[in-house]
């Protein structure tokens, strides 16, 4: 295990360094390089880290002194657009910038002081706009119905608590990790860059990687989901492949809109969409019914049936079960969340509130669905609706806001592969050129083509939630946070024998290696067994709950239930 950030390749120096002014270094972000074109050791991040805490709390008190406390939901919920304004302004003249040195023929070099001070006017997010954002899921709510279906009242609200406790621990890690790493001049940008500076640019690109997977499930859930909201909209007489296609083609025009802030307005909107849908579904659930056609039962319909503890396989138990980690599974993108506050040491208020609104609102909703539709409860929840007329009401409402949460997650993923992978990788031109705008273009009708394969390749809703749960959303979740914070905490206290640590020498206090013996002894602490051993059950809960993901896909290809790109929609068992 090799904790230090590997050396920049040979050749490769993206920082143009004059000894005789610092401070006007031409700039590049993408790789965190020293002017002697090696890597900071973690000594120069927590260095960094200090001085941008320090400043972010004296600046946080004179506001609070100049604004006064003020009511609690005031504080909670009070954005500034003066600053939000600011940032705009920074990020549209900062493209400007780029745009008019491409034309001109000249290159566009940034400056550190330049490029620290526009990362400081982007932090903008007051920890209350990051609880609206960490309460926004597109598919945690309607799932919590089929995970009770699947294991009854006890385990499922057991689960939960357990699921939530550990979520919870979790995103702890990832804030304390973000306060003690991230900084105005070494800023962490992505939950990647995160875990590179504590193992290095390997687990940077298993990060990428997972999370550009689950990225593209995730559209490609939405395309499946939605293209079985527009069947039963239609009565199942057009052809199920048809109704993804063009969901798809609806996600490649809307997935042209580069920039986030674009989706401002529409993204807001698709909140109370889904929270009125989830208003519909309950009080239709109440007083009609359960959609009996949609169900895998067979005729004649047996009564509504709720089990304390539903006793069946144990691979279908997890596949249930996983239904609930997609309920907790915001922590890939918590450092982005935190990469744009104002007061990064405030994100606990976030977490703790939205961890608490989930665990309360999601619970219930699934509890409140199972109770009146027991066995007959379906994956998405507002499908398993029998009433022609409120179905479709909620379809068309879901329908839309799932369109523009699959736009949202397509735009993250498109960027993430684009940055990552052809630019880095491949020498692709960055976004912010001619070029590069056109190439993104592409690569989103690349990216959606990817997303309708996938849906509609597997159309099993349930089946594809539970995979992508247990491949990439428990890593994110459950796995790697204790597995960095064992890394970080390691290289603390192996940190204790070495000498008093220089910025200007940030390597000369070192008194041994990782390949020494000494250091690991000095690393080791009884803590570590703890984040190890859960590191270990997590990873074996999650290579478990894929092997039983694909055995039920496999099963369910068997049993001639749902095909490949074929015309019957899922929901039609009739």
């Amino acid at each position: 295990m090799a904790f230090q950030p590997a050396a920049i390749e040979a050749g490769h120096d993206p920082r143009v360094h004059h000894p005789e002014k610092e401070e006007q270094a031409a700039y590049t972000y993408e790789d965190n390089v020293l002017p002697d074109g090696s890597t900071p050791n973690i000594e120069t991040y927590m260095y960094y880290a200090k001085i941008q805490r320090d400043k972010e709390a004296a600046l946080s008190a004179k506001e609070d002194a100049e604004r006064g406390r003020g009511s609690l939901i005031s504080r909670a919920f009070k954005r500034s657009r003066e600053f939000d304004g600011d940032s705009i302004t920074s990020a549209h003249s900062g493209e400007k910038t780029v745009a008019a040195s491409e034309e001109d023929g000249s290159s566009a070099v940034v400056t550190e002081y330049e490029y620290r001070a526009a990362s400081s006017a982007l932090r903008t997010a007051t920890w209350g706009s990051v609880f609206y954002l960490i309460t926004t899921d597109i598919l945690g709510p309607y799932s919590t119905p089929y995970a009770f279906q699947q294991v009854g009242y006890g385990p499922g609200v057991a689960c939960f608590f357990v699921l939530g406790i550990m979520a919870a621990y979790s995103s702890f890690i990832l804030w304390w990790l973000f306060l003690k790493l991230d900084s105005e001049k070494f800023p962490v940008r992505s939950f990647g860059e995160l875990g590179q500076r504590i193992y290095g640019r390997w687990f940077r690109h298993v990060c990428n990687i997972l999370q550009s997977v689950q990225l593209v499930f995730n559209v490609g859930l939405i395309i499946l989901g939605n293209g079985q909201g527009l069947s039963q909209m239609a009565k199942f007489r057009l052809c199920f492949s048809v109704c993804n296609v063009v969901w798809t083609l609806a996600g490649m025009i809307l997935g042209q809109i580069r920039t986030l802030q674009k989706f401002g307005s529409i993204a807001n909107l698709a909140i109370w969409l889904n929270i009125l849908t989830l208003i519909m579904t309950m009080a239709s659930v109440a007083n009609s019914p359960p959609n009996y056609t949609a169900s895998t039962l067979t005729s004649p319909y047996p009564p509504v049936q709720t089990y304390a503890i539903y006793i069946q396989p144990f691979q279908n138990q997890l596949t249930g079960i996983m239904q609930i980690v997609f309920s907790y599974g915001g922590a890939m993108i918590f450092v982005e969340f935190m990469a744009e506050m104002r007061r990064p040491m405030d994100f606990w208020k976030a977490m703790a509130y939205s961890q608490l609104f989930i665990f309360i609102v999601y619970m219930f909703f699934g509890l409140f669905v199972y109770s009146y539709q027991g066995q007959y409860a379906i994956n998405p929840a507002n499908q398993g609706i029998s009433a022609y007329g409120l179905q479709t009401a909620t379809n068309a409402i879901s329908l839309t806001a799932g369109l523009i949460a699959a736009a949202l997650y397509g735009n993250i993923g498109v960027k993430i592969i684009y940055n990552n992978i052809l630019v880095e990788l491949l020498g692709f031109p960055e976004l912010t050129t001619t070029r590069g705008k056109y190439y993104f273009s592409a690569s989103v009708i690349v990216y959606w083509s990817i997303a309708f394969v996938i849906g509609s390749a597997i159309p099993q809703f349930s089946y594809i939630s539970s995979l992508v749960a247990a491949v990439c959303i428990f890593q994110f979740t459950y796995t790697f946070p204790p597995f960095m914070i064992l890394g970080y905490l390691m290289q603390v206290d192996a940190n204790k024998g070495d000498g008093e640590f220089d910025i200007k020498n940030p390597n000369a206090h070192r008194v041994d290696t990782w390949h020494q013996l000494s250091r690991w002894k000095r690393g080791w602490f009884f803590f570590n067994v703890w984040n190890i051993l859960l590191t270990l059950a997590c990873l074996s809960c999650a290579i478990l709950s894929s092997y039983s993901s694909i055995k039920a896909i496999v099963g369910a290809f068997q049993s001639g239930a749902t095909s490949s790109f074929g015309c019957k929609s899922p929901l039609d068992n009739s």
